[in-house]
């Protein structure tokens, strides 16, 4: 990143004043410092470049709470349907989403934690960036920068911290809190409707800005966000209010400057580096690294980490069969075949892990132990888990566009996008789509957790579209360990919406209770 690290940590440190700390009402700053930094526009760039930095740095003491990343890896991917971390029955009950309505417990804290965090940030900005001396159309850019980041860190809570939209009468039940400016004290829950109108009012007021101030970010600069960003959160935010034309549209809006990556990307670091089809990114490199912590230290199929060697990611039985053999996404898993493995855990036997070792050599660490339908995506650019990570990629935002266009009725638009997605990119040269409703719709779906497997997608998808999450056994015809080879429906685990942290209502005195 432009600034140094030192720098960005003392400019957020002195600009933190909303954001929730270990302690929730510790909230002293050093005012003149808050006043010098949002004194003029090259400060404020280095703050907005700060809130970036925020997404990829080690929170509440914690092994895993690494920014972004912990979200994608243990709510998106964790608790969902077809991912599995090999043997890892430690983690049990996060898997199974037996922590929703734990109110004390981390799991539900963080993700209000760390949000809140990087909002208090955005606040200062939005609120002050005006007033600074410098250029009116980097202040305007600016503003449309820290804009953006809002909108997207309320979209967030809202996934965790809200019923699904089907679920909440038209937007009638709880959001989240709303703060806007720097305050910490009391103040209520907007219902989800307030909270989905003020995420779409804070993207159409940063899009305006973007368009007036002429200013983009550097081609260098994935991590930071622009007007792309600002529509590929529009339009994953639409898709989950189940608003189908604004998602459609602001999905092709998103995805305009992008292409597709080709084959050879694909399977060899399309997932660890910013590339052409990438909108959006977390920020890593080696000198600014949380070590065995962060993303890839995880699900890195080369990371030397123990728990990607020990315990390393795989895709489940169901969806892997589901790749048509023409398909290069087939490849990035490890097909069990006629070779033997433990029916328990899926631990390879003697002849699998020969040969996994010789065909994904490269991809792999030289002591990683080898389970069926393992992945070899997602893999660290080196040890032990240096890489960026995708939030949006233009891939996404064919698929987004394509539901949409199946609830408007736009059977021949949606098959296009398929088409455009998986024959012309040449991801699988043979494909053809025919299928229209509802077969349509399931398709679209399909390809979605086939496309996006892994980067954190699974468990929201699943939410939205108000499906169980059915994980079988081998025993039973599938590839998950038994422990987590449960069945979780919709209307389980709190309706999958988890309870607002005890860290927040115990200070909080206008929210009477976590649950809705």
């Amino acid at each position: 990143m432009k600034a140094t690290l030192l720098y960005i940590y003392a400019l957020l440190a002195a600009l933190t004043l909303g954001a929730c700390s270990d302690n929730y009402l510790d909230t002293e700053s050093n005012d003149a410092e808050k006043r010098l930094i949002l004194s003029n526009t090259s400060y404020i760039a280095m703050a907005v470049n700060g809130l970036s930095k925020m997404m990829s740095t080690q929170y509440l003491s914690s092994q895993g709470m690494n920014g972004e990343g912990a979200i994608l890896t243990l709510y998106g991917n964790y608790h969902g349907n077809d991912f599995q971390k090999c043997d890892l029955t430690g983690w049990v009950q996060m898997t199974n989403l037996d922590f929703v309505e734990n109110s004390t417990s981390i799991y539900d804290y963080y993700p209000w934690y760390y949000y809140y965090k990087i909002l208090g940030n955005a606040n200062a900005i939005i609120n002050n960036v005006d007033a600074a001396t410098g250029p009116d159309n980097e202040k305007r850019f600016l503003k449309a920068q820290a804009l953006t980041f809002r909108a997207y860190c309320f979209f967030r809570l809202s996934q965790v911290y809200s019923k699904r939209w089907s679920d909440s009468n038209n937007g009638a039940s709880r959001g989240v809190v709303l703060r806007l400016d720097e305050s910490t004290g009391n103040m209520a829950v907007s219902t989800l409707a307030e909270t989905y109108a003020r995420i779409y009012q804070d993207l159409d007021d940063a899009l305006a800005l973007y368009a007036e101030s002429k200013l983009n970010r550097d081609e260098d600069e994935n991590y930071a966000v622009n007007a792309d960003v600002a529509h590929a959160i529009y339009a994953r935010a639409a898709l989950t209010r189940e608003d189908w034309a604004v998602a459609a549209s602001h999905a092709a809006s998103a995805r305009a400057n992008y292409t597709l990556m080709n084959n050879g990307q694909y399977v060899n670091g399309g997932f660890n580096a910013p590339n052409k089809e990438w909108i959006w990114s977390v920020y890593s490199n080696a000198q600014e690294t949380l070590y065995f912590y962060q993303f890839f230290a995880n699900q890195g199929s080369n990371s030397n980490a123990a728990l990607a060697r020990n315990y390393p990611c795989a895709i489940s039985k169901e969806l892997y069969d589901s790749i048509p053999t023409t398909d290069v996404r087939r490849a990035m898993f490890l097909n069990p075949d006629t070779m033997t493995f433990n029916t328990s855990s899926g631990l390879a036997g003697k002849w699998m892990t020969a040969y996994a070792k010789r065909v994904y050599k490269k991809k792999l660490y030289s002591t990683s132990r080898i389970y069926a339908y393992m992945q070899f995506k997602m893999q660290a650019v080196s040890n032990p888990g240096v890489g960026e990570i995708p939030l949006f990629r233009a891939a996404e935002m064919y698929l987004t566009e394509a539901e949409a266009n199946c609830h408007l009725g736009k059977d021949a638009e949606a098959q296009a996008l398929l088409v455009a997605l998986n024959k012309t990119s040449e991801r699988d040269a043979a494909y053809t789509c025919t299928k229209t409703g509802d077969e349509l719709l399931a398709e679209v779906r399909r390809y979605r957790r086939i496309e996006l497997w892994g980067e954190g997608f699974d468990w929201f998808d699943y939410k939205r579209w108000n499906l169980p999450i059915v994980r079988r056994s081998f025993a039973d015809g599938g590839s998950f360990h038994s422990a987590f080879a449960v069945t979780i429906k919709p209307n389980e685990k709190n309706n999958w919406t988890w309870v607002i942290p005890s860290r927040e209502t115990d200070y909080n005195k206008l929210i009477t209770s976590n649950k809705e």
